[in-house]
């Protein structure tokens, strides 16, 4: 049968839940992944209102739309990065940021990730997607030259950090499922191998796979998959462009999303250089049966237009199931 075909509500957070359930439904959409911002999902109501996870339930009955995931993005970024600064003021929770003290933010997102398993624990929903923060992004150009301790002290750092909110994780049989993305502890390959090492390959923490960041970033998104396939735990299907052409930068230049003189952008699902159906087919091959998450990004597609048009293009490549029978079968001469 094939996987259900979700909508991640992130970008779309300034719509009311209900009214985005309603728009996805009408598309087609089997389900939500609901993000842990605007009034789609909010981690502290959840557990102080006794009918608060009831009536996002009801809602979704409505619309006849499901839920297999949640995600908090946002607050996971606070508990490991450094600097804490206006930035993360502007995507964090009044009560999350606090007075802005560093650490003290830190420690509060801490705690609100290991809230957040508790409230993916009462919606009834075992995968909780997010970011981890990092300590040691900022040194990613090497330059001022960095002691390798200082890199051993970050990941360090992530364990520290990230234990104890697993230990929660496995209190309430929830995974983390954390996304291999640019300034987090885990970022390409080898920072994806080096993270799990630090954590001690614990079951609680594993991917959500997102070949977008791939794409730019030269790495094959489905050799990674056949090589972490024992911690593929969730899917989104989000899209890259490159658009190298010898004035175009890979870092991006400080432009922003949408400026043709980027190295790279996001667009919608199925128009961009994401190796799609080898990466569906290593998909079957790997054993992933959960959901497959669109996750819409374009600054040149208006969202009406792409979350549709989007879902039209994974919904094809679900598709792509193994045969039930060897195709050389037929050549034998026996019975």
């Amino acid at each position: 049968m094939p996987r259900p075909v979700t909508l991640f509500t992130g970008q779309w957070a300034d719509l009311p839940f209900e009214k985005l359930c309603a728009m996805a439904a009408e598309w087609g959409y089997d389900g939500l992944e609901i993000a842990c911002w605007g009034d789609h999902f909010e981690v502290d109501r959840a557990l102080a209102e006794d009918d608060y996870v009831d009536r996002r339930r009801e809602i979704l009955a409505d619309h006849g739309l499901h839920v297999w995931t949640i995600s908090n993005h946002l607050v996971g970024q606070a508990v490991c990065d450094d600097p804490i600064d206006e930035r993360h003021q502007g995507i964090l929770p009044a009560r999350i940021w606090g007075d802005g003290e560093p650490e003290g933010v830190r420690q509060r997102a801490a705690e609100e990730m290991k809230d957040t398993a508790r409230a993916a624990a009462r919606l009834g929903v075992d995968t909780v997607v997010g970011f981890t923060g990092s300590s040691i992004w900022h040194t990613v150009a090497m330059f001022p030259p960095v002691p390798p301790a200082m890199i051993e002290r970050g990941y360090q750092d992530f364990a520290d950090r990230w234990n104890p909110i697993l230990d929660v994780f496995d209190e309430v049989g929830v995974r983390f499922a954390h996304e291999v993305h640019p300034s987090e502890i885990a970022y390409d390959y080898w920072s994806t191998v080096r993270a799990l090492e630090a954590i001690g390959h614990r079951p609680a923490f594993g991917l959500n796979f997102d070949p977008s960041h791939f794409v730019w970033q030269d790495l094959d998104p489905v050799g990674f998959l056949w090589d972490f396939k024992d911690r593929i735990y969730h899917v989104d299907c989000k899209e890259a462009v490159k658009q190298l052409n010898g004035r175009n930068g890979r870092l991006g230049s400080h432009l922003p999303w949408g400026d043709p003189r980027r190295g790279w952008d996001f667009v919608s699902t199925g128009h961009g250089d994401v190796p799609w159906e080898p990466v569906f087919r290593m998909l079957n091959a790997i054993g992933y049966d959960g959901p497959i998450s669109v996750e819409w990004e374009d600054a040149g597609m208006d969202r009406l237009v792409g979350g549709p048009d989007a879902l039209a293009f994974v919904r094809a490549l679900t598709q792509i199931e193994p045969s039930e029978a060897s195709f050389d079968a037929a050549f034998s001469s026996g019975d």
